[in-house]
């Protein structure tokens, strides 16, 4: 992993205003909504939105395929809860 570059978590934030933005995916503004609809302040929300982002990044990176937008879109889903972070804390 020498020359590869490592998204840091501006970086991964960044990304997900520009999904916002761009309109694509889509599941990435209704996520937005969904989670700012039922209480969580949009800086909380973007900032975990990014931690789903992180493991599919992390992913691409490790095994060196490609982006998985259906385990995206279920890790979004799952928010406010993050159940991957049990795999990533063993």
């Amino acid at each position: 992993m020498e020359n590869e570059e490592i998204m840091t978590g501006d970086m991964l934030v960044e990304t997900i205003e520009n999904q916002l933005s761009d309109g694509e995916p889509l599941v990435v503004k209704e996520t937005l909504m969904r989670l700012v609809m039922t209480g969580t302040p949009r800086e909380e929300a973007i900032q975990m939105m990014a931690c789903a982002l992180s493991i599919e990044v992390f992913d691409v990176m490790k095994n060196e395929g490609k982006f998985d937008l259906k385990r995206y879109s279920e890790n979004l889903a799952a928010l406010p809860e993050m159940p991957w972070e049990d795999d990533i804390q063993s």
